[in-house]
């Protein structure tokens, strides 16, 4: 599974980051990103979760 954020609609409220931090971060920019290159089978579930929690859709999830 991977995942990526799409900058255009992120607005940086830091959703994703609270639900998996080992996963996304937030950038200098404000703006997050994933930090991973392939996500970990134990974050799996939470990463859909904050793909599903994030208010703009900009967490695209590609199993």
């Amino acid at each position: 599974m991977k995942a990526k954020v799409n900058k255009d609609l992120c607005i940086g409220c830091g959703a994703c980051q609270s639900i998996v931090p080992t996963v996304f971060e937030l950038e200098d920019d404000g703006l997050a990103h994933c930090k991973v290159d392939s996500i970990p089978n134990e974050d799996k579930e939470d990463v859909v979760d904050a793909s599903e929690s994030c208010p703009t859709g900009a967490i695209e999830v590609d199993e």
